[in-house]
């Protein structure tokens, strides 16, 4: 069984223009990832400052294993963001301030 299938362009579809808009929809999709996630450095040292600040708290007000887990799911975040970032080609210093950004750049969004 044959699935005919419906192109924009009609019967004499043109693979290299459905290749070239499919390079252009995952270039806005990507760019639009890349505007969520973007942050400041000094964004990401306040919310590694919160965090800091955080841990503290959650370690005098429970006990402090629970502001060491705490503090430990942000250092696994960064080191898988870092993993992450080196696999993708990022190299050297570029690479930990891309993982810091975004292990830390959630501040962004509680400031105004």
């Amino acid at each position: 069984m044959l699935v005919d299938q419906q192109w924009p362009e009609g019967s004499n579809a043109d693979p290299d223009a459905a290749r070239e808009r499919y390079k252009a929809d995952m270039q806005a999709s990507r760019g639009a990832v890349r505007n969520l996630f973007r942050a400041e450095l000094s964004v990401a040292h306040m919310g590694l400052a919160i965090t800091i600040i955080a841990s503290v708290l959650a370690g005098a007000a429970w006990s402090p294993r629970t502001g060491v887990i705490i503090a430990g799911s942000f250092a696994a975040l960064f080191v898988v963001a870092l993993a992450v970032t080196l696999l993708a080609d990022s190299r050297g210093r570029d690479a930990v301030r891309a993982a810091y950004k975004f292990t830390f750049g959630w501040a962004n969004w509680i400031t105004p």
